[in-house]
C-alpha cells in the first residue's frame, strides 16, 4: 500500500487526454488525466462515468445544455448519455468508471486507448 497524491499524479502525466489508472476498486478504475482543448462527442452505452475536477475549469457539453465544473466539482454522466468534454485551459481530472470503459466510447480515433495505462511514479 502506497499513498498517491492525486493532483501531483495528474500533473506528472505527459500526454493530454491520456488517463492513467491510479487504483481499482472492484470492477471500477480510478484514473487521473490532464486535458486541454476539445475531446469528441461520444457515448458510453453500458458504463456510467464520473468526472471530478482537481484543477481548472471543465465544460461538459450535452446536445441540449452544458455543465461547467470548477475545482472540487464532480459530475456523474449516466450510461448512454452523449457528451463532449471541453477544457479551454489545462484541467486535471479524476475519473471514476468501470474497467470496461473505453475513453472514446463508441468512437474510435487516434485518442482511443486500447490498453489501460497504469500510473507509475
Amino acid at each position: 500500500m502506497k499513498k498517491i497524491n492525486l493532483p501531483e499524479a495528474a500533473a506528472k502525466i505527459e500526454a493530454l487526454w491520456s488517463p492513467r489508472v491510479v487504483g481499482q476498486v472492484g470492477d471500477t478504475f480510478v484514473k487521473v488525466a490532464r486535458i486541454q482543448g476539445e475531446f469528441l462527442w461520444h457515448t458510453h452505452e453500458d458504463e456510467d462515468e464520473m468526472f471530478i475536477v482537481l484543477k481548472g475549469n471543465l465544460c461538459i457539453k450535452f446536445r441540449d445544455h452544458e455543465v461547467w465544473l470548477e475545482q472540487g466539482d464532480s459530475l456523474l454522466i449516466p450510461r448512454g448519455t452523449e457528451h463532449f468534454p471541453v477544457a479551454p485551459e489545462e484541467v486535471h481530472i479524476l475519473l471514476i468508471e468501470p474497467t470496461s470503459t473505453v475513453n472514446t466510447g463508441q468512437v474510435e480515433d487516434e485518442r482511443t486507448q486500447k490498453e489501460y495505462i497504469f500510473y507509475r511514479e
